[in-house]
């Protein structure tokens, strides 16, 4: 059993997360910006399904890249090299959001809600999330959004509507951090794809520390 959290009652200790499902530590409270700077300050995030409640996850392991050490394969490397793709940031924040929030080929449904949408849309406004984009043509082909404290990086979701457009976001993402300072760029859970990049499996606990570490750093993403 997890906890129904209400009020300004804390987050349990990351210990008390579930191994099965992996990482699920509580559920309720709210979406406000409070709530969720808060949360992955902790080394927690929110991810629930349309008719769930809100439900808070850290899992063991968690997926990391450490920005110097992304690795670009040759064909992205030539994507990069030609130039179609052209890297912009936080200049079409809501479209990349809901883009990432559409229902991809083969699954059901999404966990970008329209309460998620709103809420990272406000941590948007307010400073915390950011974009980055790849266009095409005068067109968005793909992008990614994550939020940033301090030297963290908490990157949530990526899509693509042209081949090597997310992918050219994410190593553009990944120098962007490595040129400003950041130390973790997180990206949740382990995904072949990822992998390929460069990103690692590191323990709950020793993110929790980096994550601390990073949030007396003050990088700044834009």
């Amino acid at each position: 059993m997890i906890p129904w959290l209400r009020g300004d009652a804390p987050f349990p200790p990351l210990a008390k997360a579930l191994k099965s499902p992996n990482g699920l530590i509580c559920a309720g409270w709210d979406l406000s910006p409070e709530r969720i700077v808060d949360a992955y300050g902790h080394g927690i995030f929110p991810w629930f399904s349309e008719g769930d409640p809100i439900l808070w996850w850290s899992p063991d392991p968690r997926m990391v890249l450490f920005p110097d050490e992304l690795r670009v394969s040759r064909s992205l490397r030539r994507t990069v090299a030609r130039g179609a793709y052209e890297t912009r940031f936080d200049t079409a924040f809501r479209d990349v959001i809901e883009a990432c929030a559409a229902p991809r080929d083969g699954q059901g449904g999404t966990w970008i809600v329209p309460e998620m949408v709103h809420a990272y849309t406000r941590l948007h406004e307010l400073g915390f999330v950011h974009s980055v984009e790849s266009w095409l043509d005068g067109e968005l082909a793909g992008g990614l959004y994550g939020i940033a404290l301090g030297a963290l990086f908490a990157g949530e979701s990526m899509y693509h509507r042209e081949t090597g457009a997310s992918k050219v976001a994410f190593a553009s993402c990944a120098d962007r951090l490595r040129s400003r300072g950041f130390r973790v760029f997180d990206v949740q859970v382990l995904t072949s794809h990822l992998e390929m990049l460069g990103c690692v499996e590191i323990s709950r606990a020793e993110y929790r520390q980096r994550a601390a570490d990073c949030l007396d750093i003050p990088a700044r993403f834009l």
